[in-house]
């Protein structure tokens, strides 16, 4: 209890600064996530990020460096290099795309496995919830064999950009752990 009050005062007066790598393959739905975040808006619009783009976004006291990344496969092996020094890797996935799901359990599992990102909090996001095929959190965690990843947090959330569900308990998580990332 001590504790949480010491945090939440430290909160009214430390602004806190984290720093993001947002990483999935091509239409998962990143560049989407981080136009919601920042500006609380969807648009079906999106043109597929090219290398990189990078975006900051203050949410109350916590300012928020986002490295949105390219998903196409060209783009891939660049992605290690974005996620060193991170404060968490935040891995979208299509949760409606069936077909992509292996592939991107494979990309996930291959970059965590480098050792240079060893500890690095990880936050997968299963986008398009708002899609009746869209596979649950249970269904996701299991396809992506997320339990199977070590020496590090990892948590799961399913999403939907279009209807902004879940993005609330997203920030939190992402609040939480550049609190606790100070503390480390």
């Amino acid at each position: 209890l001590w504790s949480r009050f010491l945090d939440w005062l430290r909160s009214l007066f430390f602004k806190q600064e984290m720093e993001l790598s947002l990483i999935g393959l091509q239409n998962a739905g990143k560049t989407s996530l981080v136009n919601v975040l920042a500006t609380g808006t969807f648009s079906d619009d999106m043109i597929p990020t090219v290398g990189f783009n990078m975006r900051k976004v203050t949410k109350g006291n916590v300012t928020i460096k986002l490295w949105d990344l390219g998903g196409q496969p060209r783009f891939r092996s660049m992605w290690e290099r974005y996620c060193r020094g991170v404060n968490a890797i935040v891995y979208v996935v299509d949760a409606a795309d069936h077909d992509n799901i292996e592939i991107s359990k494979s990309e996930l599992h291959d970059l965590l496995s480098k050792p240079t990102l060893q500890g690095v909090p990880l936050l997968v996001l299963g986008n398009k919830n708002d899609l009746p095929q869209a596979l649950g959190v249970d269904a996701l965690i299991d396809r992506m064999e997320l339990k199977e990843l070590k020496n590090r947090e990892v948590c799961c959330y399913c999403i939907s950009c279009k209807n902004q569900t879940n993005i609330d308990i997203t920030l939190e998580w992402l609040r939480r752990t550049a609190t606790a990332g100070r503390r480390r």
